[in-house]
């Protein structure tokens, strides 16, 4: 499984990557990664008009989105467009950050996942 990364570089760029998360084979179960730790759950809801401009993710966290549009742009100035079912790895707690908008006008709920 392949997930998009929001992550800073040395001179506090931020920018997209990707993390491959590895599958086994648990038979009936579907094919599961390892265990990961977490510290939290954060359910959230934003409104349709959520636009938040420029910050840093308040903890490294993995974002589940489970409905609704948005758009994300990382300071190198690439942006990408994010739906329900997709999951962030944002780990920009320092540098220029990243910001968020809704792109489709509605609302839109997601779970973060905070880690150590």
């Amino acid at each position: 499984m392949i997930i998009t990364t929001v992550y800073p570089d040395e001179e506090g760029e931020s920018h997209f990557g990707e993390l491959e998360i590895g599958l086994t084979d648990a038979g009936e179960l579907g094919r599961l990664s390892d265990r990961f730790p977490a510290r939290h759950i954060i359910f959230r809801e934003n409104g349709p008009e959520y636009d938040y401009d420029w910050h840093h993710a308040p903890d490294r966290q993995y974002i589940i989105l489970l409905d609704g549009h948005i758009e994300i742009e990382v300071s190198d100035g690439e942006k990408r467009a994010f739906s329900g079912g997709d999951i962030i790895f944002v780990e920009d707690v320092t540098g220029k950050g990243h910001r968020t908008r809704t792109t489709d006008g509605r609302p839109r709920r997601s779970v973060f996942v905070t880690i150590d």
